[in-house]
């Protein structure tokens, strides 16, 4: 790996614990202007102010979220895109280049793929070039690896996770974004199966603050790298503390317990 690709991942992967908390940040193409994501450097400031590694979100956003005071806090620039409005939302297409990445500062790009899709081979040919461009520029890939497709009966299905994270790693990913299998033991042979980082994904929005932690928690026990999770963090209504709380389980080994004491709850 090219020093200036090791150099980026450390803005992004603690160096210490090896592990990561992102905040996604990419609804906004998808579902549009939704609660938490109005005010971008309102919503920047609170992640940093928590702790969070790195935030995530379109090239245009940047300069929305782009604060010059605070805490400082890493760039995920994301390169692909689809919206809730097409008959194909989850066939996504890029809408921007590694190299736009780095004109706007970003320490990492990343890449969805839907594994599944009819547009399957369109969006893996597009994972493909990317990395080849990341590798050129020494810039770190992480590729968000999903099951959604006619022929898909369980996307968390051990199996299925499985399959999609190894694609990832396959095809050039440096940290990998798969959903959580739902116990330790199928997730950490998700995990096995990896030679980089596996971070979760937060899905829909949970009710519960414990039992969202208790996910993480045991997300990282089984192996995991940490977490890329947004609605369940930026629309939490407590998010600074919340992210605190994500902060002493991914990077502390702190107890859900312990978390929950961080977050009031």
């Amino acid at each position: 790996m090219y020093l200036g690709k090791k150099v980026r991942l450390e803005r992004i992967i603690n160096r210490q614990t090896k592990h990561t908390v992102i905040v996604p940040m990419d609804h906004g193409v998808t579902v549009g202007a939704i609660e938490g994501l109005v005010d971008m450097r309102e919503t920047v400031s609170d992640m940093a102010e928590g702790g969070a590694d790195a935030v995530l979100m379109h090239k245009g956003l940047v300069r929305c979220g782009h604060r010059n005071s605070g805490k400082d806090v890493g760039l995920i620039v994301h390169l692909s895109a689809s919206t809730a409005l097409s008959p194909k939302s989850n066939s996504k297409t890029l809408v921007a280049t590694v190299e736009e990445g780095l004109r706007h500062g970003a320490d990492c790009v990343s890449v969805h793929v839907n594994l599944g899709d009819p547009d399957e081979r369109c969006m893996l040919a597009d994972l493909g070039r990317v990395a080849e461009a990341c590798d050129n520029w020494g810039m770190p890939l992480l590729a968000m690896m999903y099951a959604r497709g006619p022929q898909i009966r369980n996307s968390y299905a051990p199996d299925v996770v499985a399959h999609c994270a190894r694609v990832g790693v396959e095809l050039g990913a440096d940290i990998v974004k798969v959903v959580y299998t739902g116990n330790m033991e199928t997730f950490g042979d998700v995990v096995a199966s990896c030679c980089v980082p596996v971070v979760i994904a937060g899905g829909e929005r949970m009710e519960s603050t414990r039992e969202f932690l208790q996910m993480v928690h045991d997300s990282i026990k089984a192996g995991g790298s940490g977490v890329s999770v947004g609605r369940n963090v930026f629309q939490h209504p407590n998010r600074v503390a919340l992210v605190r709380a994500l902060r002493a389980i991914v990077h502390e080994e702190k107890s859900v317990e312990e978390a929950l004491a961080v977050v009031g709850e």
